[in-house]
C-alpha cells in the first residue's frame, strides 16, 4: 500500500516529456540537434525508448516464466545533461536494479534550458515487458487511437479488454502557469510592495485600487516568472527542491493545472505585560490552486489554528465577542472558541472561483476579503475584517475599470440574535476607476447596506450594476438602507513618487457645513498619502506616509443593524469612527531577505460608559445617547493617544508558498484621558519569532 501511495505521489510531481513552450528547451541528443518544438520532443522520446530497448536485459528468471508487466521509471536530466533515476516502480527488485543500470549508462546529452540557461527537468517512462522499440510503441498508439474513435463501440463480451483512456493521460512539465492566470494573488502588503513600483509607472493604463490583483493584471507590468526564477536555489534532490523552490504537488496536463501545498503559521513570542508566560500561533492548513483552460481558475485555503496573543489584542478580541457563548472574535479571522483555559481556537477558510469569459470581464465567487484603495488603510473596504461570502464583477475597458461587489454578512451582537441565529444583512458596492490622464486617476465609490428585516431578503433593486444606490434607497424608503458615497484620487508625480487620497461621505448636510458649527450630521472621512518607490535611489526600498481622519458616527446608522460592519468589525477603517492616525511605513527586500517597519500615531475617542455615545462605536445607533449635536470633533469623549511601532525582518524560504522565517517586535503605548474598566493605560512590548506562509495580512494595530 505504501509503495502505491509513494508512486502515485511521485507520478503527480513527475514532469513528462512535452513540446517546447516559450523559452523552455528540451534535452537534446546528437541525432536531434537540428529539430525544434514537437519534432524535438518526439526525437527525445524515441532516443530514450530505443536506448532502453537495446540495452535493457530482462532477468532470466522472469524471461523463463514469460513475465509480462510494466516498469515505471521517474528520472531527471540535470543541468549537466546527465540522466539520474529518482524512483523505480517494479514488481521485482532485479527489474529495479536493471533500470538503474540502464539509465546510468545513458549517454550525456545537451541539458534542458530555461531562458537559454541550463536547468534540470523531470520525466517518466513506462517500460513494457516484453520490451518494445519506439516504432512498435508508435504503431500500438496509432492502433489505439483508431480504436478509440467515436464510431467504435467497445464490446463488453471481451472481458479481458482494457480501455486506454486512463493510461493515455499526459502530464506536462510544470511551467508555473499561475503567473499568467486570472487567479488572485494573495493579499500581502509585504509581497505587493515588490511589484507596486511597476504597477504605478507613469503612462500605464492599469487600476491599482481594486485588490487583490490577479496574476494576469500584474504580469503585464512586472515579470513575476522571471523574478521567481531569480530566487531559485540550485537544489538537485527532491526534498531540496520542494523545501526551497517548488510547490509540494504540481500537476500540469492538457490545458489544466493545479498545485497543493501545506500552509503554516507558527509563532512563539513573549509580551510584557502579560498574564501568560508566552504568546503563540499554531496554524496548520492546506491550499489548493488551479486552472481549467484559460478562463477558469480556483483556489481554496483551509486553516486550523490555536493561539494566544499579547494581552491588549486578547482583550480587544474578547470585547467584540459574538452572541452565543463563544469567548471572542479574532479580528480579520472570525469567531473563536475557547482553547484550554487561556487561548483561542480559530479555524478559517477562504475560497475563490474566477471565470474570465473575455478580456474585458472577470466574474468571481468567493469567501474571503477584498480591499479598495492605494493606501495601507482603506476607508471604503478593508481586508482587516473576517472573511465574507461575495460575488464580484470586474469590467475593464478603455481607461475604465468598474468593480461591483455583492456581499452577505452577519450581525453577531446579542441584540441582533434571535433563537440562536445571527441577523443577516447585505452590502452592494460599486467602484469606478478612471484614468483621466497618464498621471491622474479618479475613482467613484458608492455602497448600500440593507438588512433581511421584513422578509426583504436580497433586494434585487440593488443588483443593477449601473444604478445610483442613493436614488434607489430613497425610492424604497428613506430608512431602508445605509448608503455611503466616496471619491478616490491618485497622481503619479513621476515613476518614484505617487500621491493618493480617499474621501468618504456617510451623511452630509450642506447647511450644517455652511454654518460651520461642526454638526454631527457631517459624517465624513478622508485619507491622504504618498508612496516613494526606490526611495533615496535605493533599489527595492518603499517609503509610505499616510494620514486618515474619520469623524464621529462615520460607519454607524440610525438602525445599528445596517451599520457598515460585519461580525462586530468595521468594513472600512478598522478603528471605526471618531479617530485619526498618521502612519509611516518602510519596506525593503533584496533577494530572499526582507524587512518592514511601521509607525502609527493616532487619536481615538471612546465612550466613558454606556450612557453616552461619542461616535466611536459603530454598533450603536447614532440617534441613541448622542451628547450633543454641534461642536463635534474627532477625539471627543475619552480621548486616547495611541503609538505603535512595528518592526519585522526575515528570510523567504519558499517563493511558491511565500513561506517566511521572521522575527518581529511591536511596541504599543495606549493612553486614555480617563481610565475605565474597559480602558487602561498600558505600554506593551511584544516580541515574536515565527515560520509563516504570508498569504494574508495580520493587523495587530488596535
Amino acid at each position: 500500500m505504501f509503495n502505491k501511495i509513494t508512486i502515485a505521489f511521485l507520478l503527480l510531481n513527475a514532469l513528462l516529456v512535452t513540446a517546447q513552450k516559450g523559452s523552455e528547451q528540451m534535452p537534446i541528443f546528437p541525432n536531434c540537434a537540428k529539430l525544434q518544438a514537437k519534432e524535438l520532443e518526439n526525437c527525445f522520446n524515441t532516443e530514450v525508448q530505443n536506448f532502453v530497448y537495446n540495452n535493457f536485459q530482462v532477468p532470466t528468471k522472469l524471461k523463463d516464466n514469460n513475465y509480462k508487466g510494466n516498469v515505471i521509471v521517474l528520472f531527471e536530466v540535470d543541468d549537466k545533461g546527465t540522466f539520474k533515476v529518482q524512483y523505480v516502480d517494479a514488481n521485482d527488485e532485479d527489474l529495479v536494479k536493471e533500470s538503474k543500470r540502464v539509465f546510468a549508462a545513458m549517454p550525456k546529452v545537451s541539458p534542458p534550458t530555461y531562458n537559454g540557461k541550463p536547468t534540470y527537468a523531470k520525466y517518466t517512462i513506462k517500460i513494457a515487458i516484453p520490451l518494445q522499440s519506439a516504432a512498435e510503441i508508435q504503431a500500438e498508439k496509432e492502433k489505439e487511437i483508431e480504436a478509440s474513435k467515436p464510431t467504435t463501440i467497445y464490446s463488453l463480451k471481451d472481458k479481458n479488454k482494457e480501455l486506454t483512456e486512463f493510461d493515455s493521460i499526459v502530464y506536462k512539465k510544470f511551467n508555473n502557469p499561475q503567473f499568467q492566470s486570472h487567479l488572485s494573488i494573495p493579499l500581502s502588503h509585504s509581497f505587493y510592495a515588490q511589484f507596486d513600483p511597476a504597477m504605478n509607472q507613469v503612462g500605464s493604463n492599469n487600476h491599482t485600487a481594486s485588490k487583490p490583483y490577479t496574476y494576469a493584471e500584474v504580469s503585464k507590468y512586472y515579470n513575476l516568472e522571471a523574478e521567481n526564477q531569480k530566487l531559485m536555489k540550485n537544489k538537485t534532490s527532491w526534498w531540496g527542491k520542494k523545501l526551497w523552490n517548488e510547490n509540494t504537488v504540481a500537476i500540469q496536463g492538457d490545458d489544466y493545472w493545479f498545485t497543493m501545498n501545506p500552509i503554516f503559521d507558527l509563532q512563539m513570542g513573549k509580551s510584557d505585560p502579560s498574564v501568560a508566560d508566552y504568546t503563540y500561533v499554531n496554524t496548520r492548513g492546506i491550499q489548493v490552486r488551479g486552472g481549467l483552460g484559460s478562463q477558469l481558475n480556483f483556489t481554496t485555503t483551509i486553516f486550523e489554528s490555536q493561539g494566544r496573543f499579547a494581552d491588549y489584542f486578547n482583550n480587544y478580541a474578547v470585547s467584540i465577542k459574538p452572541s452565543g457563548g463563544n469567548p471572542a472574535i479574532i479580528p480579520g479571522i472570525g469567531i473563536a472558541k475557547e482553547f484550554k483555559s487561556d487561548a483561542f481556537d480559530f479555524p478559517m477558510a477562504e475560497a475563490n472561483l474566477t471565470f474570465a469569459p473575455n478580456k474585458f470581464i472577470d466574474l468571481q465567487l468567493g469567501y474571503g476579503r477584498n480591499f479598495l484603495g492605494d493606501g495601507f488603510r482603506s476607508l471604503f473596504l478593508t481586508d482587516g475584517v473576517s472573511p465574507i461570502p461575495y460575488f464580484k464583477i470586474n469590467t475593464t475597458f478603455w481607461k475604465i475599470k468598474y468593480t461591483n461587489n455583492y456581499m452577505w454578512m452577519k450581525d453577531v451582537r446579542n441584540d441582533a440574535t434571535i433563537d440562536g441565529t445571527y441577523a443577516t444583512k447585505f452590502v452592494a458596492n460599486h467602484y469606478l476607476s478612471w484614468n483621466v490622464t497618464k498621471r491622474f486617476n479618479l475613482g467613484f465609490f458608492e455602497s448600500v447596506v440593507w438588512s433581511k428585516q421584513n422578509d426583504r431578503g436580497f433586494d434585487m433593486s440593488f443588483v443593477n450594476p449601473i444604478i445610483f444606490y442613493r436614488a434607489v434607497e430613497f425610492a424604497s424608503s428613506s430608512r431602508s438602507g445605509n448608503a455611503l458615497l466616496g471619491l478616490t484620487t491618485k497622481y503619479k508625480w513621476n515613476n518614484q513618487i505617487n500621491f493618493y487620497g480617499q474621501f468618504l461621505i456617510d451623511e452630509f448636510s450642506f447647511n450644517e457645513v455652511k454654518d460651520a458649527n461642526k454638526s454631527w450630521k457631517n459624517k465624513f472621512a478622508y485619507q491622504i498619502g504618498a508612496k516613494y518607490f526606490n526611495a533615496f535611489n535605493i533599489e527595492n526600498l518603499l517609503v509610505q506616509v499616510e494620514y486618515n481622519h474619520i469623524r464621529p458616527y462615520v460607519y454607524s446608522h440610525s438602525n445599528a443593524l445596517t451599520n457598515y460592519g460585519n461580525s462586530n468589525q468595521s468594513l472600512g477603517h478598522q478603528w471605526g469612527g471618531n479617530a485619526k492616525e498618521l502612519i509611516a511605513i518602510a519596506r525593503y527586500h533584496k533577494g530572499r531577505y526582507f524587512a518592514d517597519a511601521k509607525l502609527t500615531m493616532g487619536v481615538r475617542g471612546f465612550d466613558f460608559d454606556a450612557t453616552k455615545n461619542y461616535g466611536g462605536n459603530i454598533y450603536l445607533s447614532y440617534n441613541d445617547n448622542r451628547p450633543f449635536d454641534n461642536g463635534v470633533t474627532v477625539g471627543q469623549g475619552n480621548k486616547t493617544n495611541i503609538f505603535i511601532a512595528d518592526l519585522q525582518a526575515g528570510y523567504l524560504i519558499n517563493p511558491a508558498t511565500n513561506l517566511k522565517a521572521f522575527g518581529s517586535i511591536i511596541y504599543r503605548n495606549f493612553s486614555p484621558t480617563v481610565e475605565t474598566d474597559a480602558l487602561k493605560k498600558q505600554s506593551t512590548t511584544w516580541f515574536s519569532l515565527g515560520l509563516r506562509c504570508d498569504i494574508f495580512n495580520w493587523y495587530f494595530d488596535y
